[in-house]
């Protein structure tokens, strides 16, 4: 936690901080930046060819594509801050690739899972798949399901 903290001071500070050699460090500066609408600080953490999965089923953005979003968005002057509160990560056997999760709370979509890719590059640790999805309890999945179902069916009709 510490080294979010450190991490959103230098962006906050207009320090460019540059990409951690350490994969936790890599998912830290992911969200310190997201925060902190730093555009070139956020997307130098993804490799060319991530994609990126957000919680609605039309976000499946490639990098092309969420780099137009992020840019878009951070234009506005703000990011999106969710703070991580517990992550996992596991090792290919040949330590050059990552699988992670993580639980992290968001302003406005309260907890969520990111999980995703790290891979080993030249140039350090890259991001080559996040995915965010919202955490709901199973005691409310029928429910929720009930609200998609018709959300989709009132979004289907003229």
């Amino acid at each position: 936690m510490r080294t979010f903290l450190l991490l959103a001071l230098l962006v906050a500070a207009g320090a460019r901080a540059e990409v951690p050699a350490d994969p936790d460090a890599v998912l830290d500066a992911l969200h310190a930046r997201a925060a902190a609408a730093d555009y070139a600080g956020y997307v130098e953490l993804f490799t060319e060819d991530a994609v990126f999965l957000g919680t609605d089923a039309t976000e499946r953005w490639p990098m092309d594509v969420f780099r137009g979003y992020v840019a878009a968005r951070f234009a506005t002057g703000g990011g999106w801050t969710y703070v991580p509160q517990e992550r996992q990560l596991a090792a290919s056997a040949d330590g050059a690739t990552l699988w992670f999760d993580e639980i992290v709370v968001g302003e406005r979509m309260g907890p969520c899972r990111g999980t995703g890719v790290l891979v080993r590059t030249e140039a350090g640790w890259r991001i080559a798949h996040y995915s965010l999805t919202l955490l709901i309890p199973n005691d409310l999945a029928g429910a929720v399901v009930e609200q998609v179902r018709a959300h989709e069916a009132g979004a289907a009709a003229p």
